[in-house]
């Protein structure tokens, strides 16, 4: 259906105010989209679009003509499964360019931290010991990638180039493979990726295949006292296996950016755990001024009837 317009748009997050963080008040840069707050809405049939960030189980049951649903966001996990989306709705999500450089500067930073020993030269720092931790080549690491899409490709450039070891689980098997770099797809493939390594940076959608895909399984496989950096979602871990890895000191500490539940409870046990970093989703995020472009991108060409360039393959997951 194409109209003439303007076309209108709502936001919708449970955690956060999307039109200030992102910018996404138009006003007179492009009179043809108006995106409102769900307050701001006085006629409900209007709108056609929407853009989210982990919308409530209610968020979309007032919008009787959404087309569209978009993600801020690069994983659309939360609209694929949600309940008030119905089918002839099409899924979108933001593509920043800057994302991906984000996410593998925090991974890189990550290993880093674990293998130099950094968190026990702030304990030494605390008490005035001069006390140089054990130095090995990079090589020396083990670190498994679990994705290869847009983020994973990037984060195992940056694992290389810094020197490590470097196998990845895929999905299918890469065109421009990194020589030194071992590749496993198939269904084993994150078994046989994560097979006696020393780290594993998990950056997998989320799809029914991957839930729970870090399990007691998987942490067998790794080498003792391997660590975890999590920035994938926070479905994929197995949290009670989690938990009796690191008792069992199969994993002597993980990085977790994503959570089940999000914020992460202040009485969750993992705020308290020594052996965890935990940060607030920031891995990765995109960039409001390309929120703002590809949102308005989105909606003129839903208002133009044309192809919509961002759009997802449900059957994928991303």
């Amino acid at each position: 259906m194409t109209t003439a317009g303007p076309i209108y748009g709502v936001l919708l997050s449970e955690t956060m105010d999307l039109k200030s963080y992102y910018a996404l008040d138009f006003g007179e840069k492009a009179p043809d989209v108006c995106l409102l707050n769900p307050d701001e809405v006085t006629d409900l049939d209007a709108i056609r679009f929407a853009v989210c960030w982990l919308p409530g189980p209610a968020a979309f049951a007032p919008y009787p003509n959404l087309e569209m649903a978009m993600s801020v966001g690069a994983g659309v996990d939360d609209l694929l499964g949600h309940p008030g989306l119905h089918e002839g709705v099409a899924i979108c999500r933001v593509r920043d360019p800057h994302q991906a450089h984000l996410m593998a500067g925090y991974a890189v930073h990550e290993v880093v931290h674990f293998e130099r020993g950094f968190a026990q030269m702030q304990q030494n720092q605390a008490q005035a010991q001069w006390a140089p931790p054990p130095i090995r080549p990079p090589s020396a690491l083990k670190v498994a990638v679990f994705g290869h899409g847009s983020m994973g490709a990037v984060i195992v450039r940056a694992l290389v180039e810094t020197g490590f070891c470097v196998s990845v689980a895929c999905r299918r098997p890469p065109k421009d493979q990194i020589s030194g770099v071992r590749y496993f797809s198939g269904d084993d493939s994150v078994i046989k990726a994560a097979t006696d390594m020393n780290v594993v940076i998990n950056t997998l959608p989320l799809t029914a295949q991957t839930e729970d895909v870090l399990n007691a399984d998987l942490f067998a496989r790794l080498a003792k006292g391997a660590w975890l950096i999590q920035i994938g979602r926070g479905e994929h871990l197995a949290e009670a296996d989690f938990v009796a890895a690191l008792e069992s000191g199969q994993l002597s500490g993980a990085t977790l950016d994503v959570f089940r539940e999000e914020p992460l409870p202040s009485d969750h046990p993992f705020w308290r755990d020594p052996r965890l970093r935990i940060t607030p989703h920031v891995a990765s995020d995109t960039t409001p001024a390309v929120v703002a472009e590809q949102a308005l991108q989105s909606a003129r060409e839903l208002l133009a009837g044309t192809p919509l360039s961002l759009a997802v393959n449900p059957a994928q997951g991303y």
